[in-house]
């Protein structure tokens, strides 16, 4: 069992925050009756790292450390989790400019490294649905004002 991560967009962090609350610590990508919120369930893939790498692809510079700015925001429990995190808004703003010419070979260089393909590469298409659902949700929110927010728990 790996960790899961949710990625969703709303209004600002206290907006974010209720949401944890009236979902009683999440998940956030829900089907069924589950609160309107635009959400993506993106299994094991976590932002600092595995996002960061396509962020850095995406900008054309190297990947660090530093390139996706990460707050925790929220914690149902310190050890156990659910967590909530925001994502900045250059993250936000470069996802969201991510358009169809150049996702395919997002999706190559994406799919090569280590955190993803786990003992050989990923078909070069394989990310594309991925890259496809995160690069919308980051142009609804840059369009709609609005911030990008992580929920991960193990």
């Amino acid at each position: 069992m790996g960790v899961l991560y949710d990625y969703f967009r709303a209004a600002d962090d206290a907006a974010a925050v209720r949401l944890m609350e009236e979902l009683d610590g999440g998940p956030v990508a829900v089907s069924g009756d589950g609160a309107a919120v635009h959400a993506i369930d993106l299994k094991g893939i976590e932002p600092a790292v595995t996002l960061g790498k396509l962020v850095g692809f995406v900008r054309g510079v190297d990947w660090d450390v530093d390139l996706v700015v990460v707050e925790l925001l929220w914690s149902g429990d310190e050890q156990d989790g659910p967590w909530l995190m925001s994502l900045d808004r250059a993250t936000r703003d470069t996802l969201a400019s991510v358009d169809d010419a150049h996702a395919r070979e997002l999706s190559a260089r994406w799919g090569r490294i280590e955190e993803l393909a786990w003992g050989s590469p990923l078909a070069d298409d394989e990310m594309l649905p991925v890259i496809e659902e995160i690069a919308a949700l980051a142009r609804r929110a840059r369009d709609a004002g609005e911030n990008l927010y992580c929920w991960c728990c193990l």
